[in-house]
């Protein structure tokens, strides 16, 4: 029996340390008073747990705001230096690490092209690791928090991942790098960890339901609702590339024709305009050719916005979603350019009453963005347990 009560006192501090936290997290700073109010916990327990997040260095009073006729309430909010996380992005074209603070401020980048390994998962791997010790060379190693990793996969719970993009089915990536990284390790689908990121920190911040799509080589997409809580906040993915969008169309890597992704996908883009370009690789050759007057690339630029306007329309239709973000490295450079035209199409294609309530923005985050969605799932941990992870 004693143990029971101790097992449920032991939870219940817990689960107050990990919503008041997360409150913290989200909402950015707020009073005793307001987290009261927002946890529905007593003036006593707000008191005591907030008392034990500051001790631990987590939280920290931040000023204070005037009261309706009292004293001045003082404000609380998480600590940047309560330590640091890592986010890696294994993309098509690059390995991209990331280091930020646990509010997730960009600290240190390091960029690394993937043409040379052939997509060999050992040589991964070893860039990764590379990119981890670079990025984490001047700072403490006892600060970090964790280590999120990003691929455009599926991740199994068995740690298997099955990324077609990268001609990889059940590579056991846990496993290969579990022992190479010092510090906690998650892995996940970097769409669904992107979707994160851009309801906490980026354009999906006051959206109720968003779709997040993540543009490059391939092209996905994940569906992200509510933000108000760790808890609350979910991103699911989707196989939004292999939506058909031309009967008979063009062929596309996964088998089928007339995808999504044969339209819109870098790749694809690029094949469709089909003359020389003076760039060596995938996305320089991409930021060339939005810049070209040539006829011929306006008119692929044209039809890129057009297919991608028919494809979110089809999102449109389906999910009623209150935004689309259209994020990735080939919406930070096609986006300026197709973003009007892309919004008529989908005005022409979604029924009407949907399109207008759906906003379509580009997304807020950088270049370092998809990196950065991979850093959310140590601070998930962090918010869950609402204590630094083992």
């Amino acid at each position: 029996m004693l143990r029971s009560t101790q097992q449920t006192t032991r939870d219940l501090r817990r689960h107050n340390r990990s919503a008041l936290l997360s409150r913290l997290y989200l909402d950015g700073p707020g009073s005793r008073l307001e987290l009261m109010q927002a946890s529905g916990l007593s003036s006593a327990t707000v008191s005591n747990v907030i008392s034990d997040l500051i001790s631990d260095g987590m939280v920290a009073e931040a000023g204070s705001v005037d009261s309706d006729g009292g004293r001045p309430r003082t404000l609380l909010q998480v600590r940047r230096d309560f330590g640091n996380v890592v986010g890696v992005d294994i993309g098509e074209t690059h390995v991209q690490v990331g280091l930020f603070d646990c509010t997730l401020n960009t600290l240190d980048t390091a960029t690394y092209p993937i043409a040379d390994t052939k997509l060999d998962p050992e040589q991964v791997v070893q860039l990764v690791v590379q990119g981890i010790s670079a990025v984490t060379a001047s700072t403490d190693s006892a600060s970090l928090l964790g280590v999120g990793v990003g691929v455009p996969g599926a991740v199994l719970s068995d740690g298997l991942v099955h990324a077609p993009t990268l001609k990889w089915s059940g590579v056991p990536l846990v496993s290969m790098l579990r022992p190479l990284v010092d510090a906690p390790l998650y892995v996940d689908n970097c769409a669904r960890t992107l979707g994160q990121a851009e309801m906490w920190r980026g354009a999906g911040r006051d959206a109720s339901r968003a779709v997040i799509a993540l543009l490059g080589v391939g092209v996905g997409a994940a569906v992200a609702t509510g933000s108000d809580s760790y808890r609350s906040a979910t991103s699911v993915t989707a196989e939004w590339g292999h939506t058909v969008v031309q009967v008979g169309g063009a062929a596309c890597r996964c088998g089928s024709r007339g995808c999504l992704e044969a339209y819109v996908g870098a790749e694809a883009i690029l094949g469709r305009y089909g003359k020389d370009l003076s760039a060596s690789d995938t996305e320089s050759k991409m930021v060339e050719l939005v810049g070209l007057s040539d006829p011929d690339a306006q008119r692929v630029v044209a039809q890129t916005a057009e297919y991608l306007g028919i494809g979110i329309s089809n999102l449109v239709n389906m999910l009623n979603p209150d935004k689309v973000v259209l994020s990735g490295w080939v919406s930070a450079v096609l986006g300026p350019a197709v973003l009007a035209a892309v919004r008529d199409a989908v005005k022409r294609h979604a029924l009407p009453y949907l399109f207008a309530q759906t906003e379509i923005e580009l997304g807020q985050l950088g270049n370092a963005e998809v990196a950065l969605g991979a850093a959310t799932l140590p601070v998930l941990q962090l918010l869950a347990t609402g204590a630094r992870p083992a």
